[in-house]
């Protein structure tokens, strides 16, 4: 392979440092799952009628061995069975008085375990933590995001946490070996005019929408609506009609809150698809700790994805605990890759884009969840990135200016990390770039599920220093820093 040597590369020259924490594939870390099997209530019910014929000693000694197998591995194997018995308890016999054993253990054959990272831990992004107490002097707590990839291709989101010491190593909390599922909050009430601004611009015949908002209080909740969109689907309606209900029902279902247990630790609490438009992944969330005054808030710009379609959707958090999430609407909330900026700029919100898929674009708002308008701020200028632009990341404000971190497709499809830095009062000016990459695979980071690839969702800067976690080749993820001045002086005017 033709190669510049190592010490006139530019990453040798910007004395970028590769650390060696390397986070991979870890197929022991698994959820429980409803395990619905095709084949509709018939099948269902020979199920159920298989479980129901065993004998009491059969049943008690299944259900034993299963919870012998399984509780480790779950903090609350009980509850878990008796949420998913719950869903096919309408599919029991008529008449019929089932035991605890028996609804144990038919929960367990409608339950699956997942593994959610099983393929791939990749794509993070890192920010400040929000329990900053009892650190030693300049030390910093972190959370990390994750994408993990399991069976299907299903991406969710995990976590780690760590603290960057006062001489800049990284130390990284111990892991759990159990994770679990927030519960969702089902009964979150919708008022009219916030639900109208989320769904409008997705359901383009009004009719429809009059007609459901006409059966509906002035607040309303997921339910709710699901129950009025059941009572108009029963009315002789058009196909277009039909569509449009089931396209409200599938954008008001993407919003919605959860919440975790305050004892779990963060590396135990998974965000696994939950809406229908993201029930194939939640991917790429590109957190930012954002400030509004004294109000600080932590928002994680995602893809969602059903399969077939993207959504771009905001999470929103104070502590990691309770999560929002809520639809962007818009005609810039488009395609993959928007990265909010941690403050307002002249009163506005501002986002970063890629609406084309091609160039980066910025975008002002007064409403952080509508976004139209979008300027161009950068096309593909250098080699490397030929093909297509986007951000790694929100933007970081230094003194000089906005620093972002880019990612750049160049030739056999490489992805590198390059860098720009925005004016801090007009950030649609591009005042300085590097003229060659911040990052690109070594040899040891080509191979995986996407060859030839590094990628960030979101670095942060510690006295001085830019911690920049980053996958490999979407499969394996590491980390790097650089000196924020040196990499501010490598840049060249534009």
């Amino acid at each position: 392979m033709n190669s510049l040597p190592v010490t006139q590369t530019p990453e040798k020259k910007l004395g970028v440092k590769r650390r060696k924490w390397k986070l991979h594939p870890d197929p022991s870390l698994v959820i429980c799952r409803p395990h619905i099997p095709s084949g509709g209530p018939a099948r269902i019910q020979a199920i159920i009628n298989r479980v129901l014929a065993l004998s009491k000693q059969d049943t008690n000694a299944l259900l034993d061995r299963l919870r012998l197998d399984f509780s480790e591995r779950h903090r609350d194997l009980n509850s878990i069975l008796d949420a998913n018995f719950k869903l096919v308890e309408p599919y029991t016999p008529e008449n019929t008085t089932l035991s605890h054993t028996q609804k144990m253990l038919l929960g367990a054959y409608f339950t699956m375990e997942y593994s959610v990272s099983s393929a791939a831990l990749f794509n993070p992004s890192i920010v400040r933590h929000p329990d900053q107490n009892n650190l030693g002097p300049n030390e910093l707590r972190f959370v990390m995001s994750l994408r993990a990839v399991g069976e299907g291709h299903i991406s969710s989101l995990c976590f780690r946490s760590g603290i960057i010491k006062e001489d800049g190593s990284i130390l990284f909390d111990p892991v759990s070996d159990i994770v679990e599922m927030p519960r969702q909050k089902l009964e979150t009430p919708f008022e009219k005019a916030t639900f109208v601004q989320r769904v409008a611009c997705f359901a383009p015949e009004k009719k429809p929408l009059g007609d459901l908002l006409q059966r509906l209080p002035d607040k309303f909740t997921l339910r709710d609506i699901d129950n009025a969109i059941v009572e108009l689907s029963c009315q002789n309606v058009t196909d277009d009609y039909a569509q449009c209900l089931q396209t409200i029902q599938l954008v008001a279902h993407a919003n919605y809150e959860i919440n975790f247990h305050k004892t779990q630790s963060i590396s135990e609490r998974i965000i696994f698809p939950l809406a229908p438009s993201e029930v194939a992944g939640i991917e790429d969330a590109r957190f930012v700790e954002f400030h509004d005054g004294d109000q600080q808030t932590y928002y994680a710009t995602y893809t969602a994805y059903d399969g077939k379609n993207i959504l771009p959707q905001l999470m929103e958090t104070k502590d990691f605990t309770h999560f929002k999430i809520s639809t962007f609407n818009g005609n810039g909330a488009k395609n993959k890759g928007m990265a909010l900026f941690p403050r307002k700029i002249n009163g506005k919100y501002a986002m970063l884009g890629r609406l084309d898929g091609e160039n980066n674009y910025i975008m002002f708002s007064n409403s952080i969840s509508r976004w139209d308008e979008a300027t161009l701020v950068q096309t593909p200028s250098q080699p490397w990135e030929f093909i297509q632009l986007g951000n790694c990341g929100s933007p970081i404000e230094t003194d000089e200016g906005w620093l972002v971190l880019t990612h750049g497709v160049g030739p056999m499809r490489e992805y590198s990390i390059g860098a720009i830095l925005l004016d801090l009062d007009d950030p649609s000016r591009v005042i300085k770039k590097l003229t060659t990459p911040l990052l690109r695979p070594h040899e040891q980071e080509r191979e995986g599920y996407v060859p030839n690839v590094v990628y960030s969702c979101g670095a942060l800067v510690h006295r001085g220093e830019l911690i920049l976690p980053y996958a490999m080749s979407d499969i394996s993820s590491g980390l790097v820093s650089v000196k924020v001045k040196d990499l501010l002086a490598s840049m060249d005017d534009v």
